[in-house]
């Protein structure tokens, strides 16, 4: 009996000791995986964004690249204009299709420049 209590606090005193050093490398993982992650999700987010936001005076024409003489745009980020259907990078929100005069109006309102 004294015996199996020994083993015990044996197996007992040795798990806890391993705990501290199993908890910093599961600390050191989830750190290593998040920051690469995040990295990742930077670069993407950021070529999206040069994509399709729009600064400086903006020249629709340009934006419309079909010729078909429409853009999507974001109903709340007006500067954000695409030739595709899409959401906005910077809110989420799903692109509108409008004519470029529409697109035109909601920018010169808005206090965007626009060529």
């Amino acid at each position: 009996m004294k015996k199996i209590k020994y083993s015990l606090v044996i197996v007992l005193i040795t798990f806890l000791f391993s705990l501290p050093n199993y908890a910093q490398d599961s600390k050191q993982d989830s750190h290593q995986h998040s920051g690469n992650t995040k990295l990742e999700m930077k670069k993407d987010d950021q070529k999206d964004i040069s994509d399709i936001v729009r600064k400086g005076t903006i020249d629709l024409k340009s934006i419309d690249k079909n010729k078909d003489g429409k853009v999507f745009q974001d109903q709340m980020c007006w500067n954000v204009i695409s030739d595709k259907p899409g959401k906005c990078p910077l809110c989420k929100m799903v692109l509108k299709e409008v004519t470029l005069k529409e697109a035109k109006k909601n920018l010169t309102v808005n206090g965007f420049k626009v060529k």
